[in-house]
């Protein structure tokens, strides 16, 4: 097939020149360094690439062209080659469309020209851009296809579970003529939605999210009975104890219920966190995150419902929902938190319906030109009140407390300010949900007036409180009366250890009321929320975990 291909797109030709002699001096003995004047000749040269059966690993494209523009090329060129890797080359003053082209046309990166030295400013992001499409492997995207009802629960989890594992797919109306062709095809009738088709003509017929993940490729069995770590909860915590405890030669798995990157990888875009200036969205980061938990050999698992866990002398033993069992010398929860039901009539019926918790980021082409309103006042209903406002024709927070100023960080405000379609209801909770085939109106009461209105609404987002849901846990350790996990110094009372501790020293401070069993991020009692301190307990826990491994 010969060497794969590094494309830059650029009409200046001196930049074009520049970034193609700096590409051949670094990767010209692996690479292809191929270079177009133009959107339009750009295309051409994939298409006819494509034809004759050749590779693509990376696209640079200028940003300002004339005809068609970078993000345009780009957009159109991942039709034609959907696995390689992104970039823009932008001047300074173009860093907006960048960074807006990053989180709605998934760019990788942008280059800022001049790119001088080279060393520092070039290779590194082609190096990424290039370890990330090794990565992604060889081939096209899979062409998983899933048939089912817009307004089926069924078929929703099963389009939300592949969205947020980043396996790509594409969606048809059961009633739709490709749909009903594919359902001919299955041999099978409307009422087998949701219908999973894989790249391999395989189909499954109203398939658990198991089944999905195993016929997708995603890893859903333990490759050994015991391991070093056992890290429970895929979020940033879980992700960051990962790659600290593989990289530093832990036998490491991680076990996940629904999908890497727990309430952080929904996250249409975080701006806070350190080393992204200019922000990156939960997908993004989770992606990167898992690829680096790979990189050192760190087993993720989905799917994995565990139920128990046990001290059994030394060892740590894991249950899970199927009855099998693995076993480690310490285990990490870092199960974080989900959001509480919204007590209302209507909701429970409607949820799947029009009725989401979290952002649900699937939902948003279906959300155009419709009224959608968010349930929460904290930065995460911020986040998706920003992204569902590039769909819908209006998007209401609901928020119950006086203001945002208490919950939402202060940059957050400031951007929904800015947004004319962003409207704040403040003292306001929704008492009812309405609709029989999918949510159409809900109910408003407003606390300051006491007045209660009923609104057309195509689609509602909860984001309201955090529960730990560690009642799976029992009595093994000490909880909180809302189940959040006791650790290190909260765990001394009057300078006594916890009852039952059975070592000559206190609990180390991520520690649990059982030794060697570590708890990290949302679920532990007294951590900070945020991504960032997550991860780094996270970090800090593997460390700990060292020190228990080498002196129990």
């Amino acid at each position: 097939m010969g060497k794969p291909a590094i494309l830059t797109v650029d009409d200046d030709p001196g930049v074009s020149r520049a970034v193609a002699r700096d590409l051949r001096r670094r990767y010209g003995e692996e690479y292809r360094i191929l270079r177009a004047a133009s959107a339009a000749e750009g295309l051409e040269v994939l298409r006819e690439l494509k034809l004759r059966g050749g590779r693509v690993a990376v696209m640079l494209a200028d940003y300002r062209m004339p005809q068609m523009n970078g993000i345009e090329f780009l957009e159109q060129a991942m039709d034609v080659f959907p696995q390689a890797r992104r970039a823009l080359l932008t001047a300074y003053a173009d860093t907006d469309a960048a960074i807006s082209a990053i989180n709605v046309v998934d760019v990788d990166h942008y280059l800022l020209k001049p790119w001088d030295p080279p060393e520092e400013k070039l290779y590194p992001v082609i190096d990424a851009l290039i370890e990330a499409w090794q990565e992604a492997g060889d081939r096209e995207v899979e062409d998983i296809r899933v048939v089912g009802h817009r307004w089926s629960v069924p078929s929703f989890k099963i389009r939300d579970f592949l969205a947020r594992n980043l396996v790509p797919y594409r969606w048809f109306g059961a009633d739709e003529p490709e749909g009903l062709r594919l359902l001919e095809a299955a041999g099978r009738g409307p009422e087998s939605v949701p219908l999973v088709v894989t790249a391999d003509g395989a189909a499954l017929a109203q398939p658990t999210t198991a089944e999905v993940a195993e016929a997708v490729g995603l890893s859903t069995a333990p490759g050994r009975d015991f391991y070093d770590l056992v890290i429970i909860g895929g979020g940033p915590a879980g992700l960051g104890a990962a790659v600290y405890g593989a990289s530093e030669g832990l036998r490491t798995v991680l076990v996940e219920k629904r999908a890497i990157g727990g309430q952080a990888g929904q996250s249409s875009r975080i701006e806070n966190y350190l080393g992204f200036p200019d922000g990156v969205s939960g997908a993004q980061l989770t992606e990167r995150a898992r690829r680096q938990a790979g990189k050192f050999e760190a087993e993720l698992l989905t799917t994995k419902d565990v139920v128990s866990l046990a001290a059994r002398g030394p060892a740590k033993v894991i249950t899970f929902a199927d009855g099998s069992e693995i076993s480690a010398h310490a285990v990490l929860l870092a199960t974080g938190v989900a959001y509480r039901p919204l007590e209302a009539a209507g909701v429970a019926e409607l949820t799947g319906r029009g009725v989401y918790y979290g952002s649900a980021s699937t939902e948003g082409p279906a959300c155009r030109d419709t009224d959608v309103y968010i349930v929460g006042g904290a930065n995460s209903a911020g986040q998706a009140a920003l992204f569902f406002a590039q769909y819908a024709r209006t998007v209401t927070l609901v928020v119950r407390g006086a203001s945002l100023e208490s919950s939402m960080s202060y940059y957050l405000i400031q951007q929904l300010a800015a947004i004319d379609n962003i409207h704040v209801r403040t003292r306001t909770q929704v008492v009812g949900a309405h609709g029989d085939e999918h949510l159409a109106e809900i109910t408003l009461n407003d606390d300051k007036t006491g007045t209660t209105t009923t609104v057309p609404c195509g689609s509602m987002f909860v984001f309201i409180g955090a529960e730990p849901r560690t009642d799976w846990l029992g009595d093994i350790v000490a909880r909180d009366d809302r189940g959040f996990v006791f650790t290190g110094p909260d765990l001394l009372t009057d300078g006594k250890r916890p009852r039952g501790w059975d070592r000559d020293r206190d609990p180390f401070y991520l520690e649990s009321s059982v030794p060697g069993i570590f708890a990290a991020g949302d679920v532990r009692a007294g951590s900070v929320k945020r991504v960032a301190s997550a991860v780094g307990e996270g970090a800090m826990a593997v460390t700990l975990v060292h020190r228990y491994l080498e002196a129990p």
